[in-house]
């Protein structure tokens, strides 16, 4: 279901601020520190999941100061609606993950259906070891027993954007992360 962008102002505006751009950045931080400590002498190829993890993969990129590659992939549930449904793989990493230390970085860590489906095709590929580091986890159990490797933030199980995510395929560049009022 499409929106006027109209109506996207109007659910920022009336949007509860979680974290604002401040909290975010430090959190990106503090996750770029755990990922340096734990993957800085393996070569990582980092994975972008778009287009999500868009603004906090190229805010997380600048505070990793040491060798790595970086590619993308594009695999939805949500084709721009609120709800998912089955994966779609738009396109899949462009350099081969055989043996190679992959690092995937995603916008959140809802059910985790489609990360899931994401990490164990790079696991099929071949990959030495496969990380996941996620910008939010919403706080429920219905996380498929999917965890995150390295986490930024948690948010109650409401509708989120900013920061990459999105409301209805809007909000994404919105400068914090906001819960949709009454989702």
């Amino acid at each position: 279901m499409s929106i006027t962008p109209q109506q996207a102002e109007q659910v920022y505006r009336e949007a509860d601020c979680l974290y604002s751009g401040a909290e975010v950045d430090a959190a990106i931080a503090a996750m770029a520190g755990a990922i340096t400590t734990q993957l800085r002498d393996s070569n990582p190829l980092v994975l972008c999941v778009m287009t999500g993890a868009l603004i906090p993969m190229g805010q997380l990129l600048t505070h990793l100061d040491f060798p790595l590659q970086i590619d993308y992939v594009h695999a939805t549930r949500y084709r721009g609606d609120t709800c998912g449904g089955e994966l779609c793989w738009l396109a899949r990493p462009r350099n081969p993950v055989r043996d190679r230390v992959v690092l995937v970085v995603d916008d959140i860590l809802d059910e985790g259906i489609t990360l899931k489906a994401i990490l164990e095709e790079l696991r099929a590929q071949g990959a030495r070891a496969v990380y996941s580091a996620v910008l939010v986890e919403k706080e429920h159990a219905r996380k498929n027993g999917l965890q995150a490797d390295f986490v930024g933030l948690t948010v109650p199980d409401r509708y989120v954007f900013g920061y990459g995510m999105d409301y209805k395929d809007y909000l994404r560049n919105a400068p914090g992360i906001y819960a949709v009022r009454g989702l």
